[in-house]
């Protein structure tokens, strides 16, 4: 049985981040060494990141808050709050882009009521409240009270495939179920300024931002073009374990991401590539670069620069991964679903085309997906 994303809308908060002005108030902090600052703009500078968007007004160059938590304009500072300071700012802000990206998505369904809606999937790693995200969405949207909820919680940068891969299990077993995923997360809440290369690596790539997907067996109707969920596969890496980790504590999140990452991306993206690839003998032996579409998680450009090499994919096929990482960064578990957006924005009319997606995290796990972009004739 086909089961589709019939919609994908994303959702940003208004605070934009310019990379070059954020690279020169963290480069000036007090408490950076020499290298430390060197680190800074190299970071910064390298990361092929122009805009990205953040949750804490506060972050703004133009913000004159009266008692500032995480960032002093008047003195430059940016500032330390604890883990339960920035907790509550997720549970006020999160919350409204999990609802402003669910009811997008929502609405550019045409043949699809509220009533309609039997499962809320809600994904973030970013921070934790309760009632939580999946009760606010079905509160704010009016839905049903009998929806199913769920929510996946610290999962980390791969987290949209479970979500989407539960969506497609849940459509599967009922012909009728309509599934709303949203992915929310805010990175920027944890920023922090430091002389640890991994601390330096997030606050220069992590940013915030959210993406719901309607799923469902229902034929597609009408001219927009959908996406066709049709295989997932979970890897772990031999190695790596501790090379990616996402720690609490006492001031906020605590990001592991170690510089050997993308080697082991490198080394193994072909192996985590092959069950998924398997699924289906017609792939059996094709180039990679011969499947039409890549949806890559844009981790950071080295990240993006290794798979395009090992796989020997074209410079095209990773233009909708690295232009999500120019103008938005790096969301977390948000973000290769904005890099499918862009896939399905581009669709060409009347032609069915295969996607082949995959994200990283914590672990190192790999997840993968195939799915066939499916476009109806003008």
């Amino acid at each position: 049985m086909p089961v589709y994303v019939r919609s994908l809308e994303t959702a940003v908060p208004p605070t934009v981040l310019v990379q070059t002005q954020a690279r020169d108030v963290f480069a000036t902090q007090a408490g950076l060494t020499r290298l430390g600052s060197r680190l800074v703009t190299t970071c910064f500078d390298s990361a092929a990141i122009d805009t990205r968007y953040t949750a804490v007004a506060e972050l703004s160059l133009d913000a004159r808050p009266d008692n500032p938590a995480f960032f002093n304009r008047a003195t430059n500072e940016v500032m330390s709050p604890s883990t339960k300071v920035r907790n509550e700012l997720f549970a006020t802000e999160a919350t409204k882009l999990f609802i402003e990206a669910a009811k997008a998505a929502v609405s550019a369904v045409q043949d699809l009521d509220l009533a309609d809606i039997t499962h809320v999937i809600t994904v973030s790693c970013t921070g934790f409240y309760n009632p939580g995200p999946d009760y606010k969405v079905v509160r704010a949207l009016g839905l049903s009270p009998a929806v199913q909820r769920y929510h996946l919680g610290f999962m980390g940068c791969y987290a949209a495939f479970p979500a989407l891969r539960a969506a497609r299990q849940f459509c599967e077993a009922d012909p009728a179920a309509v599934v709303l995923v949203i992915c929310a997360e805010l990175c920027s809440l944890h920023v922090r300024t430091s002389n640890d290369p991994d601390t330096i690596m997030g606050s220069a790539i992590f940013a915030d931002g959210a993406a719901a997907a309607v799923v469902s067996a229902r034929e597609p109707q009408g001219p927009d073009p959908v996406i066709r969920l049709d295989h997932f596969e979970t890897v772990l890496t031999p190695v790596g374990e501790e090379a990616m980790a996402w720690n609490i504590g006492d001031e906020g999140f605590e990001m592991v991401l170690g510089t050997y990452v993308p080697h082991i991306i490198e080394e193994h993206i072909t192996g985590a590539l092959e069950p998924l690839l398997a699924r289906e003998p017609a792939l059996k032996g094709l180039a990679y670069r011969d499947i039409t579409h890549w949806a890559i998680h844009p981790g950071g450009r080295s990240i993006l620069d290794k798979v395009e090499a090992k796989l020997e994919l074209t410079e095209e096929q990773l233009v909708p991964s690295r232009e999500t990482l120019r103008n938005f960064g790096n969301m977390s578990s948000a973000t290769v679903l904005f890099v499918l957006k862009h896939i399905l924005e581009q669709a060409p009319a009347g032609r069915e085309e295969r996607i082949c997606s995959m994200a990283f995290g914590p672990g190192l796990t790999v997840e993968t997906g195939l799915f066939t972009l499916v476009s109806a004739g003008p």
